[in-house]
């Protein structure tokens, strides 16, 4: 596997002790996601659960109609399949993968195994759940009371820090499928954001050339969410990480939850 399947650059496996890493690391395996590709579906009992590396999964509440929503997105923050550790064998939501790319894939008899030790790995966890709970629940508000404009630099921004650069492969109409919105007013707020200089838009591609205008016209569901991860987990190691950094993961991985508790 290449250097992007490395697991320290997972925020949650970067966090566990060598000693409880080392529990978990026989049991897990890398396996290489593809775009659009279903990791579970609602109310179906999930057999494995998957830390990403540099993929993107979306978690989507799906109507009877077959119509769904965005409600959370999965990166190299997190983990995908948190609910084998909270009483349930199954979710209500669908994760599909919307960026492809590597992850770390586990049995969730393996990891609700050593959940259950009550040490490292379930702090780790529930904390991760609270931030992810964040997430869901500031998304239904963003989606109720903030503009599209807003609510579009959001949705780019959190993508974003989830992405090793500034470029994005996605098409309008899949944006507004996510948002759970029209694809002429997507395709508006995007050519707002053009003609302000903060990205470049092209056929299925965004390119963002300055952060901060996205920032400056985001709402403030980002930044409560952000400040939620930022507070409950350590800052995963950069994808294209250099040597120094990743001496500094080292130290890190020696000294669990040094940066969650500074």
């Amino acid at each position: 596997m290449p250097d992007a399947a490395d697991p320290s650059c997972n925020a949650l496996l970067a966090a566990l002790s060598t000693v409880a890493y080392a529990r978990l690391s026989p049991h897990m395996e890398p396996v290489r996601l593809l775009r659009d590709q279903r990791i579970h579906d609602p109310h179906v009992p999930q057999r494995q659960v998957y830390f990403p590396i540099d993929c993107i999964v979306s978690l989507q509440t799906v109507l009877s109609d077959g119509s769904s929503d965005e409600i959370a997105i999965v990166g190299n923050e997190g983990v995908v399949g948190i609910a084998v550790v909270m009483g349930s064998d199954s979710a209500p939501s669908r994760a599909l993968v919307r960026r492809a790319g590597h992850a770390w894939r586990i049995k969730a008899e393996c990891l609700r195994h050593e959940f259950q030790r009550i040490g490292e790995l379930q702090l780790a966890l529930l904390r991760y759940s609270q931030a992810l709970l964040t997430q869901i629940a500031q998304t239904a508000v963003c989606n109720r009371h903030h503009m599209l404009d807003q609510q579009l630099c959001r949705w780019l921004l959190m993508t974003l820090d989830r992405l090793p650069s500034n470029e994005l492969t996605v098409t309008q109409e899949q944006i507004a499928n996510m948002l759970g919105v029209r694809r002429e007013g997507v395709t508006e707020a995007a050519g707002k954001l053009q003609r302000a200089g903060a990205i470049r838009y092209s056929r299925g591609r965004i390119d963002v050339l300055d952060r901060r205008k996205l920032e400056e016209s985001a709402c403030e569901c980002y930044r409560v969410v952000s400040r939620e991860c930022s507070r409950r987990l350590p800052p995963p190691l950069s994808i294209a990480e250099p040597a120094v950094e990743r001496q500094r993961q080292e130290q890190v991985l020696e000294r669990p939850f040094r940066l969650m508790n500074a």
